[in-house]
């Protein structure tokens, strides 16, 4: 617990404030969702709704990460590059992963949106994915384990068909975008650190159709499936509290291009 940073009430509601700016970003993205738009399209509006908002994307620069925003269509697990050339297509899905910066505080959220109709193994992977997490956060409350999160969403998806990635994980957020702890999505009930109220992390199930390995790419920011299968992903910030958790990225209300079948898994 050592290196776990224990936000105050202040800083709560610091994060409270820049997850609503990413909350709001990305909701306003659905209205670009459809066959024809440019990741590239997507990485302009986030960049100046951000800074329109008073706030900064923190993806710009992150590393060298050169785009406002990650964009992860079909086969790429994270970390998209938005680009001119990518042109967002009927039946594709796309991950929408924003990050926003204000007062000096983060907020991360991510929602895989539906271009058009999606076949029934996209359908599939997304609400899985949409599914796990909501299973995770059921998990999140003081003095639960952070194993819990991980076995919940990994019996969960692999009951259902799909493999879990395990390259990539949720992360403790502040002032820092990313810091202690790590997020494992796979793992044992009842085992590794206890969480107590004032964590603040990051759930961000990543669900394939096929096998959990992925490949990171030549520029070494997209992740993608090994085997080219589906991807989805979803993601939430929030913070521990004493009977539960409160998501600190909770959407307002649903998504068009997103929240389309709420019977699934329900």
């Amino acid at each position: 617990m050592s290196n776990v940073t224990i936000k105050s009430p202040r800083e709560v509601e610091l994060m409270r404030k820049a997850g609503q700016v990413a909350v709001a970003t990305l909701m306003a993205v659905d209205e670009l969702i459809r066959p024809g738009t440019t990741t590239e399209d997507i990485n302009r509006f986030v960049h100046d709704d951000t800074l329109k908002r008073g706030a900064r994307p923190a993806p710009l620069n992150y590393h060298g990460f050169p785009k406002s925003v990650c964009t992860s269509v079909n086969h790429v697990v994270c970390h998209g590059i938005p680009s001119e050339r990518q042109v967002l297509a009927p039946g594709d899905i796309i991950n929408v992963d924003v990050t926003s910066v204000l007062e000096g505080y983060h907020g991360d959220t991510s929602v895989t949106f539906y271009v058009g109709d999606p076949s029934p193994e996209a359908k599939h992977v997304t609400e899985v994915a949409r599914r796990s997490l909501d299973l995770a956060i059921a998990q999140v409350r003081e003095g639960a384990r952070l194993g819990d999160i991980g076995a919940a969403i990994q019996e969960f998806a692999e009951g259902q068909g799909c493999s879990v990635v395990r390259a990539f994980v949720g992360h403790g957020i502040g002032r820092i975008f990313h810091e202690a702890p790590q997020v494992s999505h796979v793992g044992r009930s009842g085992s590794g650190m206890r969480l107590k109220a004032g964590m603040c992390f990051t759930i961000e199930p990543m669900i394939n159709v096929g096998n959990y390995e992925i490949d990171v790419l030549e520029d070494q920011w997209p992740a993608v499936t090994r085997d080219g299968s589906l991807s989805a992903q979803f993601e939430h910030t929030l913070v521990v509290t004493k009977s539960g958790c409160e998501i600190l990225t909770k959407r307002p209300h649903a998504l068009k291009n997103s929240d389309r079948f709420p019977w699934l898994f329900a």
